[in-house]
């Protein structure tokens, strides 16, 4: 009797200390925000937020989100799509609703998306929408080519237990991640169901389909060159270390090519993106997983292979290259990641640099692999942002800025580091 005689005189007490500590809390964070702008103590750059919807996200890193005069960048966000200028930062809802966006495309600006089933497309100046394409049944698009006139998606056996969204983006940072059985056997489930799937093509004006490379791999990421309309890569989805990733093909069917052939056990190539140039593909090379540390480019004009080498904790759940080429970014990753590094949480900056030839005439160089390694710059510090996230950093166009998205201030909101140290 005594004990509950006292719960009932503690129990309100307890109540109005716990109200007037959530009163103390909201009050702090309505009059004392988190900052949109701010120098990182750690590195000297100017760091801004983009977003202000919290929950907002930048596309995937190797997708185009940027108009082509570099004026506007697309951002997803928990109501819908929108555009933020990347000059004067004024955001504007350009889609209202639920939508699955694929990309930007290269020559009109207009942001394509799937909603319902449907392929859509929205122009970002005046908001006209059009359709563009019906899913066809068991298929997801997932890329536009560089003159829009057409549209790359995977068919999926009808037995399958992945949704289409799924296929699209199943792999990111869960792949590069140690994670609990639970998620590691959904991975290793799905590529061991081996269902039949097939890369498609669909004519914009048309609406005519073709249909190539039937098999029972796991294609995702589709990904056309920015320049060369007619060529596509895309992957072959997987534990990295059990699949020859990297593939391209021509819109015809032909020239289905491997880009990247292993030459030891456990090396894994993957997290593959164009240069601005349409001619190479870059990648994450570890040779093998977890030991050794590349970022490799491969030119499918020439055949020219280059490797920049980086540090442990230098490595980066994804890579990017700037528009001129000559600089590349990564987004780091945690200690939990393949890497295992100690220090490795940064958006960081890498200036890529040639190991000197000295051979001379004296030996064929034709074949061989360009040998460089990457400076590394730290530019924000990550050590607050929950890798569960992937930051997904991208340049801006002007290549004065590198854009990620993170949840350091809570739910996920779209930053921007100036490559350029504050003075």
């Amino acid at each position: 009797m005594r004990r509950t005689h006292y719960l009932k005189r503690f129990c309100p007490v307890l109540v109005l200390g716990v109200c007037a500590f959530a009163l103390r809390v909201w009050a702090d964070m309505t009059n004392n925000p988190p900052p949109t702008e701010w120098i990182d103590p750690d590195t000297g750059h100017r760091v801004v937020q983009l977003s202000r919807e919290p929950g907002s996200q930048s596309l995937y890193f190797n997708l185009n989100a940027f108009t082509p005069d570099g004026q506007k960048m697309v951002i997803g966000t928990p109501t819908g799509v929108s555009a933020v200028n990347l000059k004067t930062r004024a955001i504007e809802k350009v889609v209202d609703g639920r939508t699955q966006i694929i990309m930007v495309g290269h020559k009109t600006g207009q942001v394509y998306y799937i909603r319902d089933g449907m392929v859509c497309a929205t122009d970002l100046n005046t908001k006209a929408t059009r359709e563009v394409a019906q899913l066809p049944p068991g298929g997801s698009v997932s890329a536009i080519n560089a003159d829009e006139t057409l549209l790359a998606g995977t068919i999926t056996g009808q037995n399958s237990s992945a949704t289409n969204e799924e296929n699209m983006d199943f792999d990111h940072n869960r792949l590069m991640t140690e994670q609990p059985r639970s998620k590691a056997k959904n991975i290793e489930d799905r590529f061991d169901e081996h269902l039949p799937m097939e890369l498609f093509f669909l004519n914009i004006r048309t609406g005519e389909i073709k249909k190539y490379d039937r098999c029972n791999d796991w294609l995702n990421h589709l990904v056309f060159s920015p320049t060369d309309p007619d060529l596509l890569m895309f992957c072959h989805e997987g534990p990295w270390h059990k699949v020859d990733r990297i593939w391209t093909i021509r819109t015809d069917g032909s020239g289905l090519t491997n880009i990247h052939q292993r030459t030891m056990a456990m090396e894994i190539a993957g997290h593959e993106f164009w240069g601005s140039d349409g001619q190479t593909i870059w990648y994450d090379l570890q040779t093998p997983r977890g030991e050794d540390f590349w970022v490799a480019g491969y030119n499918v004009m020439t055949g020219q292979r280059i490797r920049y080498h980086l540090q442990r904790d230098e490595w980066s759940v994804h890579f990017n290259v700037s528009p001129d080429g000559k600089l590349f970014c990564g987004d780091g990753g945690g200690a939990g990641m393949v890497a295992h590094a100690e220090n490795g949480k940064w958006i960081y900056l890498f200036h890529p640099t040639l190991v000197p030839d000295a051979a001379g005439t004296n030996i064929d160089e034709t074949s061989l692999i360009r040998p460089g390694v990457f400076k590394a710059e730290r530019l924000v510090n990550m050590s607050k942002h929950d890798y569960a996230l992937e930051p997904n950093a991208m340049f801006s166009p002007d290549g004065k800025w590198v854009i990620f998205r993170s949840n350091l201030s809570g739910k996920s909101q779209v930053y921007a580091v100036e490559v350029k140290k504050a003075n």
